[in-house]
């Protein structure tokens, strides 16, 4: 499958909330992947803390 910019797709499970998901990688097992909400939520707790310190 692609997506809408022609990169291949890869099926994966959020390692934070178990959901399937679509990624634009092919992961690897060494590293978590996460679905675009559970992204988005650690991306935002980054960016707070970031600013915290």
């Amino acid at each position: 499958m692609q997506d809408k910019f022609g990169r291949t797709l890869y099926k994966a499970i959020c390692s934070d909330c178990g959901k399937e998901t679509e990624v634009p990688f092919q992961p690897d097992g060494t590293r978590p992947v996460y679905c675009r909400e559970c992204f988005l939520k650690r991306k935002g707790n980054r960016r707070f803390e970031r600013r915290r310190a």
